[in-house]
């Protein structure tokens, strides 16, 4: 076990990790604005983006690159800079470095070289969006993107159709429409909120079950999005295992195959896809 101090005097450099505006510039805040000033290099994700924000800001500081694709080498450029007693500031494109952006790797390999990381915290577009959507936040599982191939994005919200807590994605204004059908096709008719342009002039909040939101027309759907959905509530878990042994039955009688009738029943009962999968193979199969 170690213990790092990073607000004193450190006789090493410290890594800064340093939330930005995800739109609105007033949301610098005065210790990020403090922090950018007074290190010696800044490490960012998009220089020519970041140099926009610190210029605006009349910040004047080396600038280096550091992006998921270089994260990894461009990281022992930054311990390199530590070693040499340099304090550091990294920051992503908006928001929190790490969340859906570079920066874990960064953070990672600084903390096996055994210096200092200090966060500076900030505007953060999954909590933005889920603080006004009116959603249970109690309890809440951030999970950012969804896979971008329709197959893996389906595989993975079968993965979470039974999760009891409200569940916050990312998305694009390109691929809105399909995932929030698949979303619908998996959840069926929950509450859910679409969050987008957050902070910026054309903020909107989008409030209504998956199937209002699914007819939304998506060329009025901008900018970088955050999807609240609520959980599994309780009174949709009380399926017996007989109900979908029956309906999986049924489906199989009418020669529906068992890839296909193994997913809708699952989707339908909004029961685990491993559950009816089991089903099938002990019991169906058998008969």
């Amino acid at each position: 076990m170690k213990r790092q101090f990073t607000y004193k005097e450190s006789p090493q450099g410290i890594l800064y990790l340093v939330a930005t505006p995800i739109g609105n510039l007033s949301d610098l805040s005065t210790r990020a604005l403090s922090v950018l000033k007074e290190v010696d290099v800044i490490a960012a994700e998009d220089t020519r983006n970041s140099g926009r924000l610190l210029a605006h800001f009349d910040i004047k500081k080396p600038l280096i690159s550091l992006h998921e694709h270089n994260e990894s080498e461009m990281s022992e450029r930054v311990i390199s800079l530590l070693m040499d007693k340099k304090n550091v500031a990294y920051i992503s494109d908006a928001g929190s470095p790490g969340i859906s952006d570079p920066g874990q790797r960064l953070v990672q390999k600084v903390l096996a070289a055994d210096f200092p990381i200090s966060y500076i915290p900030g505007p953060v577009a999954a909590i933005t969006g889920l603080i006004p959507s009116g959603i249970n936040s109690d309890h809440f599982l951030f999970y950012g993107f969804l896979d971008s191939r329709k197959s893996r994005r389906l595989q993975e919200l079968e993965k979470l159709a039974g999760f009891p807590y409200t569940i916050i994605f990312y998305e694009s204004p390109h691929r809105i429409k399909a995932t929030i059908d698949d979303i619908l096709s998996v959840f069926q008719h929950r509450k859910a909120v679409i969050a987008r342009e957050l902070t910026k002039i054309h903020e909107e909040y989008i409030y209504g079950s998956l199937d209002e939101l699914a007819t939304i027309d998506e060329n009025s759907l901008k900018g970088e999005m955050v999807i609240i959905i609520e959980g599994l509530s309780e009174g949709e878990e009380s399926i017996d295992e007989d109900t979908i042994y029956q309906a999986l039955k049924t489906r199989i009688k009418s020669q529906m195959s068992a890839k296909d009738a193994i997913r809708e029943v699952s989707i339908l009962y909004k029961y685990p896809k491993n559950e009816v999968s089991r089903l099938y193979y002990q019991k169906l199969k058998k008969e």
